[in-house]
């Protein structure tokens, strides 16, 4: 009776939800088999045409050239096409198109997730989203392929710039913000890549053994949080198994978990030919096969009439699909206007790569460079080729990237004009000598940095104020980085900073590292040579000019490090087994097939930070670090435990510094340890503040319910909170905490029950 009273106030509070409701049983009705069949499986691609700038995929050509993808239209019933677009740092069309020559379609070019993560600034997120979903709906893209929250296992992953974090609450709450940024907009999201794809190395066939505890607690969590905060129109099945049966095909991840515990309302799409068993994937819950083939389509309709998958199964599915399908703009008869405001993007860019550029050194005050007279000597490829953001489906069809070097010229900053007219000469000559890439998604070919004599650069630092070299990284889809030459610096590299520190510093003049890069690099071994870093990641198009910015002290920075650097490679714990092993070297003349092999996340749930506080491995830069040019006091530090287990905290944050800025308030609990082994910190909440003025402060109020302080227990699919002493931590990162106080909780208590799920096959030796 509950329940027909809850439908009851919900069809009276939401008649446009109900008329859809209405609406999709009265389509579903008339639709034939075959009519379902094509909901179910998307309408194609051709593989043979992709190119650059081109993917001709399904009829996207007719529609919206370059996306990632389209359903099958139903005409008879007015079912349009609907798109699908990549876009995790900016929607992935082409910018030409056909039935409009004389007008271009370039997108917004973001800041990579790496570095919107680092902004920690959810309500910035949210902003970016919106401005996605505005280009996404006058282009004329229903469902957008994004955003991207798997976790940074490991730095080496190949598409950590797409991924926010290596700690899910980061992760989580970034990916809610987007979303929801994104669909207020009347456009969908698809957020992937659900769940434990953590490396590219045979991503479409790895087989990811890992414990239940720490897919709920790490690899699943920011999901949840997603799910429950934004509501997204549709969720991406990942390619990869995970304890043995693929993504696509587990019902207790994508219906047990994902609808039954979590609430999910929308539809599951797989990852481009994602799954091998298209009749299983139809069972479990993986309601549309992208990009879809002629093979699916036979292999259902064969099972319908040999009885193996149930109609009831198929309509449960396209009752999914059509819900959502009848929100898109498509379906509505939108007439997209072809002109998104870019102006505004442009500015939310510049705000973006502004709050996530991360001050990870600055000696004596290096920074910001106070007199703009001063004639900079700017070394380095990114510092004229700047790299905007990653390879593959993140990448961006962008008009323009305002290079470190124009952002400088373009804020009255001179340039040694001997130094970069040889690089500008360099990099075109080497860039002539390059081919073209086949395929779009191939990794960007990186020119090798100028090699500089030791009399070259004395003359230089002679006429100039400061050197700066700037260090870039590139990576992207289907390949994971390398240990060397990219995790460690090029021995040429490091050679050159030694070789720029010695002419420069001769003259009391500094040196300034800029790292153009989009996941963790080695720091430790010459960190200490440059007078100042500055972290500014793959920046997006106005990138150069947030950087100048934070160089001239127009901008303070705020941004802080969503990841941890380790001192060297094999501190990281899941070096010991990334990317797995190899179990069959059978190579398939698939474009996106793999070879069979496994993983195991022998880790468990010490990933990143976790492992590293717990296990006192000292990092090169800590998790949540970054330097401001002001100085923040955190003051008024208040925890009270509330009757129903949950905890409201207060503390304040002053600026007590001379400079305007932003700090971000991290709030960290050290659970007791019992039954189950805990962390020595975790992050709950995170807060950021606005502009701060000098003196001025701001009070903050952050609550964590009884399930945020919970640990998952597999042995009674429980969330339970144990008995004990919690200390909550507050600080500026995870290893700056100068508040902390404690609460008891006399008794375990089960928190929320779940359902038993994910289980591994064979018995797992993680780390103790």
């Amino acid at each position: 009776m509950k329940t027909k009273i809850l439908l009851f106030l919900l069809i009276v509070a939401h008649p446009l939800m109900a008329q859809r409701l209405n609406d999709v049983k009265t389509i579903t009705d008339k639709l034939s088999i075959e009519d379902k069949v094509l909901l179910l499986v998307g309408a194609g691609m051709d593989l043979s045409v992709i190119s650059e700038n081109k993917a001709a995929v399904g009829t996207t050509e007719n529609k919206v050239p370059g996306a990632a993808g389209t359903s099958y239209a139903i005409p008879g019933l007015e079912i349009p096409e609907i798109v699908f677009a990549d876009g995790p740092a900016g929607v992935r069309i082409n910018p030409f198109r056909k039935s409009s020559p004389d007008k271009t379609f370039y997108a917004t070019a973001f800041p990579v997730a790496t570095m919107l993560a680092s902004s920690f600034n959810i309500e910035l997120e949210q902003k970016i989203g919106s401005a996605f979903g505005n280009e996404c709906k006058e282009y004329g893209v229903d469902i957008l392929l994004a955003p991207a929250l798997n976790i940074h296992r490991n730095p080496l992953g190949g598409r950590n710039f797409e991924y926010y974090s290596e700690d899910p609450v980061i992760a989580g709450k970034m990916a809610a913000a987007f979303t929801n940024g994104v669909q207020s907009q009347g456009v969908g999201v698809s957020i992937k890549h659900f769940a434990g794809n953590n490396q590219e190395t045979n991503r479409t066939s790895v087989n990811t053994i890992v414990s239940e505890r720490a897919l709920r607690e790490i690899y699943l969590k920011g999901f949840e949080i997603a799910i429950k905060e934004s509501n997204p129109w549709t969720v991406m099945s990942s390619y990869n198994k995970i304890n043995d049966v693929y993504t696509s095909e587990r019902n207790d991840l994508l219906t047990t978990i994902l609808r039954d515990e979590w609430g999910f309302k929308g539809f599951v799409m797989t990852d481009w030919f994602g799954g091998r068993d298209a009749v299983q994937q139809v069972k479990a819950g993986n309601d549309l096969l992208m990009p879809g083939t002629k093979e699916q389509q036979q292999a259902i309709i064969s099972a319908i009439k040999d009885g193996s998958l149930s109609m009831k199964d198929v309509d449960r599915n396209v009752a999914r699909i059509l819900n959502i399908y009848l929100k898109t703009p498509s379906y509505l008869n939108y007439i997209p206007s072809g002109n998104p405001d870019l102006e505004l993007h442009k500015k939310i860019a510049f705000e973006a790569a502004s709050e996530g550029v991360v001050l990870l050194k600055n000696n004596k005050q290096t920074l910001p460079l106070k007199n703009q007279n001063d004639v900079i000597a700017l070394f380095g490829i990114g510092s004229y080729n700047t790299i905007a953001g990653g390879t593959g489906s993140g990448d961006v069809n962008k008009a323009y990237t305002i290079s470190i070097a124009e952002g400088l010229e373009k804020i009255g900053f001179k340039l040694d004009t001997d130094v970069a007219n040889a690089f500008q000469t360099y990099i075109i000559d080497q860039k002539s000598k390059q081919k073209p890439k086949k395929m779009f998604f191939l990794p960007d070919e990186v020119i090798n940095e100028m090699d500089w004599s030791d009399a070259q650069l004395k003359a230089i630092a002679k006429k100039s104020s400061v050197g700066i070299f700037t260090i870039s990284r590139t990576s992207g889809e289907f390949f994971d980085r390398k240990i060397d030459p990219d995790f460690n610096l090029k021995s040429s590299e490091i050679q050159f900073i030694k070789k720029l520190n010695n002419a420069f510093h001769k003259l009391n003049k500094p040196v300034i590292v800029l790292l153009n890069i989009g996941g963790v690099i080695e720091t430790a071994t010459w960190k200490d040579l440059p007078d100042a870093i500055l972290l500014v990641w793959q920046p997006g198009q106005e990138g150069g000019l947030a950087i100048a910015n934070i160089i001239s002290g127009k901008v303070n920075p705020s941004g802080k490090l969503p990841m941890t650097f380790p001192v060297k490679y094999t501190d990281v714990y899941a070096s010991k087994n990334f990317p797995g092993t190899v179990l069959d070297t059978t190579k398939s003349t698939n474009l996106f097939a793999g070879v069979a092999s496994e993983v195991v996340y022998e880790e468990d749930i010490f990933v990143g930070y976790r492992y590293f506080d717990t296990y006192k491995i000292t990092p090169s830069f800590p998790f949540g670090f970054g330097l401001s040019y002001t100085k923040f006091a955190f003051t008024g530090f208040k925890v009270e435990q509330l009757t129903d287990g949950s905890l409201k905290i207060n503390c304040s944050v002053t600026n007590s510094g001379k400079t305007d800025g932003k700090e971000v308030v991290q709030v960290y609990v050290s659970a007791p340890g019992g039954k189950l082994k805990k962390p020595d910190k975790e992050l709950k909440a995170f807060a950021k503040t606005k502009l701060l003025r000098a003196g001025e402060k701001q009070d903050f109020e952050i609550n964590l319910s009884a399930y945020q302080l919970s640990s998952f227990d597999s042995e009674i699919s429980a969330w339970i909170t144990e008995k004990g002493k919690y200390k909550i931590s507050v600080g500026s990162s995870i290893a700056d905490l100068p508040l902390f106080g404690t609460i008891n909780k006399p008794t375990t208590e089960i928190i929320l029950k779940t359902n038993k799920a994910l289980v591994p096959t064979r018995k797992i030796n993680v780390l103790k």
